[in-house]
């Protein structure tokens, strides 16, 4: 079971955002003005490697089809399959959030011995929807107009509208999410007042 935030001089900030707003790249601008990083996404991929207890899990009620050849897991051919289907989703998650969870506090507490930076930056896309938010002390949440995140996701990823469609209303909506926030970082402009952004809030913390 995940734990509650603790109190201490070490903030823990949780940075989230919507697929294709940029919560990538502020993650990066933060990494370079010296910020510890947690990346959801980064241990979402170690909990589900080869033999591992996630893994089996998922072989079992997804079926091998969702493997490769040597064996690791295909994301993009589960990500198709719980992408058109809530419920299929719903035990993926199952599966992965209390074990992506356990391991983000297990590095929140190694963190917390061994660094002296002033913030820790969980890097979670489903950072509100979880049981993550429950251990930081701030959200900071990146966003972008509906229109540009779309062309983005077509541009990146090359998604149909379809695809589109189905991984947005996966997940809260933006406006929704803005209620859970204690800073929003506004991704509409040019890099550099994205970067000034950051920097701003990073000197509050820092």
């Amino acid at each position: 079971m995940i734990q509650s935030k603790e109190t201490g001089s070490m903030r823990v900030i949780g940075l989230t955002g919507g697929i294709a707003t940029g919560k990538s790249t502020v993650s990066k601008i933060l990494k370079n003005l010296g910020a510890v990083i947690i990346d959801a996404d980064q241990v979402a991929r170690q909990i589900v490697e080869k033999e591992t207890p996630a893994l089996k899990e998922i072989i079992d009620y997804f079926g091998k089809d969702i493997l490769l050849d040597n064996g690791e897991l295909n994301r993009k051919k589960l990500g198709e399959i719980v992408f058109s289907n809530p419920s299929q989703l719903k035990k993926l998650n199952a599966i992965t959030h209390p074990r992506i969870s356990q391991e983000i506090q297990n590095q929140i507490n190694n963190y917390k011995q061994s660094e002296k930076n002033n913030a820790i930056i969980i890097d979670a896309p489903l950072l509100i929807e979880t049981d993550l938010k429950n251990v930081v002390d701030e959200i900071w949440l990146v966003t972008l107009p509906k229109e540009k995140q779309i062309q983005r996701l077509i541009d990146r990823d090359h998604l149909t509208h379809e695809e589109i469609k189905g991984r947005l209303d996966s997940q809260m909506s933006q406006e929704e999410k803005i209620s859970y926030a204690h800073q929003v970082i506004d991704n509409s402009g040019s890099i550099e007042e994205l970067e000034q952004q950051v920097i701003r809030l990073w000197e509050i913390i820092h």
